[in-house]
C-alpha cells in the first residue's frame, strides 16, 4: 500500500567525503565489517525502491557486507513476502504494518530489546511489542490528508482558510464543479480504484470511521466493528467521486499514476495522498502547495491529519546469527550515520549520487530537520494543537478485509443506490467480523 507510508532533511553528501575515505580519513562508515553475514530487505515502499539499492551498494563497497534489497509492487507485499519467505534465501529485513501484520509473522520476529537501534528510538511508542519481546521496530512517522493546489483554489476565489470543516469543503467543491468549464480543472483527483490506489480509500479513507469509532467507544481493537460513522464516510465518498475529473463509473480502470498526473498538470485541486507523495508533486511548487485535514463531519474543530506508521522493521529470527547481526548492524548504520540519515530524511540532492533522498522523518534520536514541504505542512497542525487521526487501518482484520471493501466501493460508485452501499457496510461490518474470527482461527 502504498503505501502506509512515509519528515526531514539536510543536503547533499559531498564526494570529498568519500574521496577521503578512501584515502583513510575517518568517516562514520567502516572500511570493512566483522560481520559475516548478509542482508537481504524486502522493501515496502515502492516510491524508496531507487534510494534503498542505491545505499545498499554503498554499504556494501564500504563495509564489505552484501546487502540486497527486492522491492514489492505496490499492493503486493504480503503476498511477496509469504512467497520469499517459503524460499531457502529468506529477507533478513522484513516489515509488518501493526498488530494485524504481526499476528501472522511474530514467529518470525526476532527480539530486538537492547539493540543498538532500539536504543536510538525517540519512544517506546514505536516499538512493536509481542509480550516483552520487541518484535518490530517504527522507522517512518507519516501523515496523510487532502494535498492542496493553492493557486487552483485561488483560481476558484477562495483560501485553504476557507475550508474548515466537511460542509465548507463540501461548498467549495461543488461550487468548483458547478464552474468547472470555465475554470478548466475539478475539485478533485479521480478516486482511481485499481490495486495502484484504491489503498486510498479502501484504507486511509476507511481509517476515518474506524478512528471515530474507537474513539467514541475507548478502545484500540475489535473484534466487531460497528460502523457508527459510514454515514460520514459514504458523504465524503460522494464528495470525491461526484466532483473529480473522471465520471464514477471510470473509476475501476483508473490508477495512481492518473490522479498523480492529474494533480501535477493543474487538473484538480485537491488529492488524498500523503507527505510520501511529495517527490512525485513537488515540481508544482512550495508556495502553490498546501495539506489540509480529511474533515470527516464529526469534531472538525480539532481533527488534524492522519499521522503514524504503519511501517515496522522486522529481523528474521529464522535466519542464520550471522545474518542477524550484519542484519542489525545495517538498520543502525541507517539511522545513525551521515549517509544514511541523509538518504533516508534527505530531500533534494541527498543521496550520494546527487538523487534526491527518502524524506522520511524518522522517530530516532538523530533525525534530521525536513525539507519535504508537505511534512512541515503537518507540523503546524501539531503547533496548532489539533488532535492527529491515528492509524488505526493497522488494526483492519485482513488484506482481503480491505479488498471487500474496496471491491463494494468501487460497485456503489458506479451506481450510487441505497442498495449498493449497504454492500458497503456489509463488506465493513460484516466482513470486519468474519475476517477477525479467521484470523484468531489462524493464530
Amino acid at each position: 500500500m502504498k503505501n502506509v507510508l512515509k519528515k526531514f532533511m539536510c543536503g547533499a553528501l559531498s564526494v570529498a567525503m568519500f574521496a577521503g575515505a578512501s584515502a583513510g580519513v575517518s568517516t562514520p562508515v567502516q572500511a570493512k565489517s566483522s560481520s559475516k553475514g548478509e542482508v537481504y530487505y524486502l522493501n515496502f515502499k515502492p516510491e524508496a525502491d531507487k534510494q534503498w539499492k542505491e545505499l545498499a551498494k554503498l554499504y556494501t563497497k564500504k563495509t564489505g557486507v552484501k546487502v540486497t534489497v527486492l522491492t514489492a509492487a505496490s499492493g503486493q507485499y504480503e503476498s511477496t513476502l509469504k512467497s520469499e519467505m517459503a524460499k531457502k534465501k529468506m529477507p533478513t529485513l522484513f516489515q509488518v504494518n501493526g498488530p494485524v501484520g504481526l499476528a501472522s509473522w511474530k514467529d518470525y520476529c526476532y527480539d530486538l530489546s537492547g539493540s543498538k537501534i532500539a536504543k536510538q528510538l525517540t519512544s517506546k511508542d514505536y516499538a512493536l511489542m509481542d509480550g516483552d519481546k520487541m518484535a518490530g521496530i517504527g522507522y517512518v512517522t507519516e501523515s496523510y490528508g487532502l494535498i492542496v493546489n493553492k493557486k487552483l483554489l485561488k483560481k476558484a476565489g477562495y483560501s485553504v482558510s476557507d475550508i474548515k470543516s466537511y460542509d465548507s469543503l463540501k461548498k467549495v467543491a461543488e461550487d468548483i464543479t458547478k464552474h468547472k468549464k470555465k475554470l478548466g480543472f475539478s475539485a478533485f483527483t479521480s478516486a482511481g480504484m485499481d490495486k495502484s490506489s484504491d489503498w486510498r480509500f479502501k484504507t486511509h479513507l476507511a481509517n476515518l470511521p474506524i478512528y471515530y469509532e474507537y474513539k467514541q467507544d475507548g478502545i484500540s481493537n475489535t473484534d466487531a466493528i460497528k460502523g457508527t460513522y459510514l454515514d460520514n464516510y459514504r458523504n465524503l465518498w460522494d464528495l470525491y467521486i461526484n466532483n473529480a475529473t473522471c465520471k464514477p463509473t471510470q473509476l475501476s480502470s483508473k490508477i495512481g499514476d492518473d490522479a498523480t498526473a492529474e494533480f501535477v498538470t493543474n487538473k484538480a485541486v485537491f488529492y488524498q495522498n500523503g507527505t510520501w507523495a511529495y517527490n512525485d508533486i513537488k515540481d508544482i511548487g512550495d508556495e502553490n502547495l498546501d495539506m489540509i485535514p480529511i474533515y470527516f463531519g464529526v469534531d472538525d474543530k480539532n481533527e488534524g491529519l492522519c499521522t503514524g506508521t504503519e511501517n515496522y522493521w522486522c529481523v528474521n529470527s529464522k535466519a542464520s546469527q550471522e545474518d542477524i547481526d550484519a542484519t542489525l548492524d545495517f538498520m543502525n548504520w541507517c539511522v545513525t550515520s551521515k549517509t544514511g540519515l541523509k538518504a533516508l530524511c534527505g530531500g533534494d540532492k541527498a543521496m550520494p549520487s546527487g538523487k534526491d533522498g527518502m524524506g522520511f522523518n524518522i522517530p530516532f534520536k538523530k533525525n534530521l530537520k525536513s525539507s519535504n514541504y508537505l511534512v512541515n505542512c503537518a507540523a503546524k497542525y501539531d503547533k496548532k494543537g489539533k488532535a492527529p487521526v491515528t492509524w488505526n487501518f493497522t488494526t483492519m482484520p485482513s488484506e482481503e478485509w480491505k479488498n471487500g471493501v474496496g471491491s463494494a466501493l468501487t460497485t456503489y460508485a458506479a451506481k450510487q443506490t441505497d442498495e449498493n452501499w449497504n454492500k458497503v457496510v456489509s463488506a465493513f461490518v460484516d466482513g470486519w467480523k468474519t475476517e477477525a474470527a479467521a484470523t484468531k482461527d489462524s493464530e
